[in-house]
């Protein structure tokens, strides 16, 4: 096994349940009374130890953004988003800190096509104890010509994605703004949902990276993954032309959601 594989442990995943596709199954989230290993909690946030740790060598972590189990970044107000990204960037940094982690990641599932299972609102917060998880990932990939400022919060098109295609980037100099942070995420993800490829996109990641000057979310809208990518490691990406017609769509969200 190589240094950058995590090892899926099969039989801890038997029994997850299952909310995206079976929109009718009970949802553990929604269960408050009857969740365990609660590490912290804030009004109707609530980060937790992952139940079905899948992933050895590491530590599963959720964060259960809201009560709401339809809410989403995409419709959160200025300030439960707020709330939450503040939250959750504490509890990611307070990981961090801890010397047992070689790395810890904090990403966002939303949608059939992001990887996730339970369609109520989380983040998660991955400890890894032997794994850099930003081992592939370049200052490159992390870039763009800024074309929007919210307060503190700066916002680019990834000219080197990860992935391929469409990768927004929104850099903060540090945790103080993530009032901003939100703000931003807000806009995409409404964006993303809404105006993005004619409305027909259903699902999106979130990805945090610690940086020298701050962080950065990569939000990444979800279809199905280019062969390119998944045989190749070879993004796709849009041409300038392309990339410029969104930066006008996202700015007039901006305006209309905003306001």
């Amino acid at each position: 096994m190589t240094q950058e594989q995590l090892s899926f442990i099969t039989h801890v995943a038997q029994g997850k349940p299952e909310t995206i596709v079976h929109h009718d199954a009970a949802c553990p989230f929604c269960d408050v009374a009857h969740l365990t290993n609660i590490l912290a909690q804030e009004a109707d946030r609530i980060w937790l130890v992952n139940k079905f740790r899948v992933l050895a060598d590491t530590m599963q972590t959720i964060i259960i953004e809201s009560s709401n189990h339809q809410g989403d970044w995409s419709n959160y107000d200025a300030a439960t988003g707020a709330a939450i990204m503040d939250f959750s960037l504490r509890k990611w940094t307070e990981m961090r800190h801890d010397a047992h982690y070689r790395s810890v990641m904090m990403y966002k599932n939303f949608g059939p096509r992001s990887g996730g299972s339970l369609s109520h609102p989380h983040l998660q917060i991955v400890g890894l104890d032997k794994i850099d998880g930003y081992a592939h990932i370049r200052p490159e990939n992390l870039a763009g010509d800024a074309f929007l400022q919210l307060g503190e919060a700066t916002v680019s098109i990834a000219t080197e994605p990860v992935q391929g295609f469409l990768e927004f980037n929104v850099r903060i100099p540090s945790s103080q703004s993530a009032a901003d942070l939100s703000d931003a995420i807000r806009v995409l993800t409404h964006y993303v949902l809404n105006g993005y490829f004619h409305g027909r996109c259903d699902s999106y990641n979130l990805f945090f990276y610690p940086t020298d000057d701050g962080i950065v979310c990569k939000v990444v809208p979800r279809f199905n993954a280019s062969p390119f990518t998944v045989g190749y490691l070879v993004p796709q990406v849009f041409q300038a032309d392309r990339i410029a017609e969104i930066e006008q769509e996202v700015t007039k969200f901006v305006h209309s959601y905003l306001k």
